[in-house]
C-alpha cells in the first residue's frame, strides 16, 4: 500500500493528465465506434445489437442534404479563417508595436467577443442585420463568424509577438533590407507557426458554431444547424462517419503545426558561431 502511494505521489500530474485527455476524448471515440455500428433502431438507443459495418463509410456522402450543409459549412469556415486571420494579424501588429490613442481601450475590447455569451451575440447581430434590413443568409454569417474569429486569432498572434526578438529585424535592416524584405525573410517565417495556429483555431470556432448560426443564417444550413435538426427524428450514422473525418484532418493538422513549431524553435536556438563549428569541425579547431 505504502509504495502504491508514493508511485501515486510521482506520478500523481501525469495520472491527472492522462484523465483530462481521456475526459476530453471520449465522446469523440464514442463517435468513431458508432460510425461503424449497424443502423441503431431509433434515435435514442445507441445500444450496437447488429454489430458493425463498413456501410456508412462506404456512402459516407450519400445524403445530399447532409452534403450541402457540410460544403457550407467549409466554404464558411474557410473564407471566414482567412478574412479573420488576415485581419487579426494585422491587429495583433498594431496593438504590439504601435502607440496610439485608444491602444489600451483596444486591447479591452478585443476579449470582450470572447467573454461575451453567444446566445447575446447571435441576438445582437440578428438585431442589428434586422435593423438595416440585411437579408439574412451566407453573407450574414461571414460577418458573424469572422466577427467572432477576430479576437482569437489577434491573442494568438499577439502572444507570439510580445516575446518577440526585435534584434533579427534590427539586423536585417543593418544589412540593408527594405522593411518590405524584413517582414517577408526575417518577421513572416518566425510569425508563421502562430499565424498558422490562429487560422486552425478560427477554422474550427467557425465550422464547430451553432448559437450564433442558428440566429443571423436565414434560410442557410451549416452542419450544425442540419444536425441539430434532423436530431429530431433521429441523426443519420453518416454524420458519425463525416464527424470522425473531420476530427482525423485536424489531429493531422495540429500535428503539422507541433512538428513545424518545433523546427522553428530548432532552428531559433541555432547560432551563428553554432552552426559554423557544426559545418566546419576542422576549420574552428585550426583557428583555435
Amino acid at each position: 500500500m505504502r509504495v502504491a502511494w508514493k508511485w501515486l505521489r510521482e506520478h500523481a500530474l501525469n495520472v491527472y493528465a492522462g484523465l483530462a485527455v481521456a475526459y476530453m476524448l471520449i465522446p469523440i471515440v464514442v463517435i468513431a465506434v458508432f460510425s461503424f455500428a449497424e443502423t441503431p433502431r431509433d434515435r435514442i438507443n445507441f445500444a450496437i445489437n447488429d454489430g458493425f459495418t463498413l456501410e456508412y463509410w462506404q456512402h459516407a456522402f450519400g445524403i445530399e442534404e447532409l452534403n450541402n450543409a457540410l460544403r457550407t459549412s467549409l466554404e464558411l469556415a474557410a473564407l471566414s479563417t482567412l478574412i479573420s486571420t488576415a485581419i487579426g494579424t494585422l491587429m495583433a501588429l498594431a496593438l504590439v508595436r504601435y502607440d496610439f490613442f485608444g491602444r489600451r481601450a483596444s486591447n479591452l475590447l478585443i476579449i470582450l467577443p470572447m467573454a461575451t455569451p453567444e446566445i447575446v451575440m447571435g441576438a445582437s447581430l440578428l438585431s442589428l442585420f434586422i435593423f438595416y434590413s440585411a437579408p439574412l443568409g451566407f453573407t450574414t454569417l461571414l460577418i458573424a463568424h469572422v466577427m467572432f474569429c477576430i479576437s482569437f486569432v489577434v491573442i494568438v498572434v499577439r502572444s507570439r509577438l510580445i516575446g518577440f526578438d526585435r534584434s533579427l529585424e534590427e539586423a536585417a535592416r543593418d544589412l540593408g533590407a527594405t522593411p518590405v524584405q524584413t517582414f517577408r525573410y526575417v518577421t513572416f517565417p518566425l510569425l508563421a507557426p502562430a499565424i498558422i495556429a490562429a487560422a486552425l483555431l478560427a477554422f474550427a470556432l467557425s465550422i464547430d458554431d451553432f448559437v450564433i448560426s442558428n440566429f443571423n443564417s436565414g434560410t442557410t444550413v451549416t452542419f450544425p444547424l442540419y444536425v441539430f435538426g434532423v436530431a429530431l427524428r433521429g441523426i443519420p450514422v453518416q454524420v458519425n462517419a463525416i464527424a470522425t473525418m473531420l476530427f482525423m484532418v485536424t489531429a493531422v493538422a495540429i500535428l503539422l503545426v507541433i512538428w513545424q513549431q518545433s523546427r522553428a524553435r530548432r532552428m531559433a536556438a541555432i547560432r551563428p558561431e553554432q552552426e559554423k563549428t557544426e559545418i566546419l569541425p576542422g576549420a574552428a579547431v585550426a583557428q583555435t
